[in-house]
């Protein structure tokens, strides 16, 4: 099975980018992901289950210790022709 995730951290900081948001980061880069996008309002990342699961746990805890305060994610059920 291949999933999408789309996530996003609060409190948003328009001047720098907070530590949460670093963290999400840094777990989404690091992970056996594809087609990673990293943004300042939103982020996508897809892969197998496996590895998009793992992903949402680290980047849940992570994200967390770092100070978010609001995490939204959606994760969707993608074809492996990303649709």
């Amino acid at each position: 099975m291949r999933l999408r995730v789309e996530f996003t951290t609060e409190p948003f900081d328009l001047e720098e980018a907070p530590a949460h948001a670093l963290a999400a980061r840094a777990v989404i880069e690091a992970a056996e992901l594809d087609a990673v996008d990293v943004g300042p309002f939103g982020n996508t990342a897809e892969g197998g289950a496996d590895g998009v699961l793992t992903a949402v746990d680290a980047l849940l805890r992570k994200s967390l210790q770092a100070g978010a305060t609001r995490i939204s994610l959606q994760v969707n059920v993608v074809g492996e022709d990303g649709k």
